[in-house]
């Protein structure tokens, strides 16, 4: 034992020297590395947001608010431009914000009403009243709604009291309300179809009802006048101008000279300045010449005057007539020109005798007349028709002065009326930018014409051989309809060049159909060829817009024009 006891210990003895400590080598990442400040930055700024107040003013939040947060009140000193301090985002009243209430309607009324009755109300919460506490104790916090049983008891029976009072003074009425003549029996019998009215004394009337009861009287007579007190009164004169009315074979002004005779075969477009008229103060609306003979000129304007003016020998001024109080918007001959039509901005239209200057009669709706027109036809001159401001077309018996026809269907303004088919039929056209083609007589259209395309179209001429009409579109072209059945755009035919949107500019032919004629606005009067819709000539005519244009109905190269200048010239 003591040998390997020994043993072991020699083998204890170390062999060889003691091992150096281990040495830790430091680790590496493959992975670049991150920047982590904007990530600690941002938890940290949702952490602050989540703490701070929200802004009342703000419409997004970009993080989930608390509870607590949006019912926080409102931090920090008032917006000078928030009114009482409440951003506009919180209001929902125009006085600031108002909160929801559970509270009905019905016990809304009866504590409002309680409160200004009996100067207490119930506080919306239930638990206490607000207001006069004596007035409370004094009604037992009684409402208006809710009046005790000794109240009802008190009103019921003043109610009946009252009710049997009423019946003892109808009994002590009853013989005097049996005869007829007692003011009893007109009261008791008020509602009878046979009783009769109490005679009241008048008294004196204050001078305010004396004022009123003169002007209700005014109005009532005006309103029974009829005619002239639809349009504005305006004292009828004329006067005549030339040496004498009658020459000494006792043959009127009027009448035609003899010499006159159609020579116009083949006319001609006029070249020079010839004579102008300078009577009119005011721009020229319109010009028409004497039917047939055109020796005389018939000039509307807008200075309130008509005046008509002699063409072949001196070239004056015959005769001006003034009868309205306004422009003078349009004038049309009768057939033989004895007689003509004026439609002013007064609202009247007005017959004349040419020779004498007398009106002989007068005609008004109380809308302004836009057109006049009489029936072409000789046996039919007493019927006229007139396209007003109301979208009417309306026809008059002259010799009656009564309304025989309404024609109603423009949407629009009535601008012109031109006589078609044997004048059997006439095309109006009007602001609503369409023509419709009537049966004289019956207020039907027979023909509607209205395209997405048209434009208002103020003028309508019809050619002499009576198959086309020319219609002054206001886009500044010339627009040819057939006057046979179907009313068709002859798409061949147009005639352009000049400028006369916004004018109601004339537009006229030669008699013998060969060329077409018109004024513009810029004071210029267009000749087209009607076969090839050339321009074959223009004419400076007027300063300012060339409203009217007409060729003489004889002469085969002269024509009148007249313009907003107020001059009225003729062209050869």
């Amino acid at each position: 034992m003591d040998l390997i006891q020994s043993y072991d210990e020699e083998e204890a003895v170390p062999s060889s020297p003691e091992p150096s400590p281990p040495r830790m080598l430091k680790a590496k990442s493959s992975a670049p590395e991150v920047d982590d400040t904007a990530l600690a930055l941002t938890v940290a700024s949702v952490n602050q947001s989540k703490s701070k107040p929200i802004n009342p003013t703000q419409h997004t939040v970009v993080f989930n608010p608390t509870y607590q947060q949006l019912w926080a009140p409102i931090y920090g000193p008032a917006h000078p431009y928030a009114k009482d301090g409440i951003a506009q985002g919180m209001r929902n009243h125009k006085l600031g914000f108002v909160e929801d209430a559970s509270i009905g309607s019905f016990v809304f009324d009866e504590q409002y009403n309680t409160f200004h009755k009996y100067g207490y109300a119930a506080d919306p919460s239930g638990m206490n009243y607000v207001g006069d506490v004596e007035a409370l104790k004094q009604n037992d916090g009684v409402s208006v709604y809710n009046i005790p049983q000794s109240e009802q008891k008190r009103r019921k029976i003043e109610k009946n009291k009252e009710e049997r009072e009423g019946e003892e003074k109808k009994e002590e009425l009853e013989p005097e309300a049996e005869n007829p003549a007692t003011d009893a029996w007109l009261s008791k019998n008020r509602k009878s179809p046979w009783s009769r009215k109490k005679e009241v004394v008048q008294g004196e009337l204050t001078e305010e009802q004396k004022k009123y009861a003169e002007d209700h009287a005014k109005k009532k007579e005006e309103k029974g006048q009829q005619g002239e007190a639809k349009g504005e009164h305006y004292a009828d004169k004329s006067t005549f101008h030339g040496k004498e009315e009658k020459d000494y074979q006792g043959r009127s002004w009027i009448e035609a000279p003899k010499d006159a005779k159609a020579n116009n075969d083949h006319c001609y477009i006029p070249k020079r300045l010839v004579h102008t008229w300078s009577g009119h103060t005011k721009g020229v609306s319109a010009i028409r010449f004497f039917p047939k003979h055109g020796h005389l000129l018939l000039s509307a304007g807008m200075d309130c005057k008509v005046k008509i003016w002699d063409v072949y020998n001196s070239g004056k001024c015959m005769r001006t007539y003034m009868g309205h109080a306004k422009a003078v918007r349009d004038i049309c001959f009768s057939n033989d020109g004895t007689k003509f039509l004026t439609a002013g901005y007064d609202k009247n239209i007005k017959y004349w005798d040419t020779e004498t200057g007398q009106v002989i009669s007068t005609f008004s709706t109380g809308k302004i007349p836009y057109v006049v027109k009489l029936n072409p036809d000789d046996d039919k001159q007493n019927i006229l028709l007139a396209g007003m401001s109301d979208k009417k077309i309306v026809q008059w018996d002259i010799n009656t002065g009564e309304i025989t026809q309404e024609y109603d269907q423009h949407l629009g303004a009535v601008n012109t009326i031109t006589f078609v088919d044997n004048n059997r039929r006439f095309v109006t056209s009007s602001d609503d930018k369409s023509l419709r083609v009537w049966e004289f007589g019956i207020p039907v259209v027979i023909k509607y014409i209205s395209e997405p395309h048209m434009h208002s179209m103020p003028s309508i001429s019809v050619h002499p051989n009576g198959n086309w009409l020319a219609a002054q579109s206001l886009d500044n072209q010339i627009l040819i309809y057939s006057t046979r059945e179907r009313f068709q755009l002859n798409k061949k035919k147009r005639f352009a060049g000049h400028i006369a949107a916004g004018y109601a500019c004339q537009v006229n032919f030669s008699p013998d159909g060969r060329f077409v004629m018109s004024g513009d606005g810029e004071g210029k009067c267009w000749f087209w060829d009607w076969k090839s819709c050339k321009v074959f000539r223009t004419l400076k005519c007027h300063n300012g817009v060339c409203i009217g244009a007409e060729w003489h109905p004889l002469e085969q190269s002269k024509v009148a024009t007249c313009g907003w200048d107020g001059l009225i010239k003729y062209w050869d």
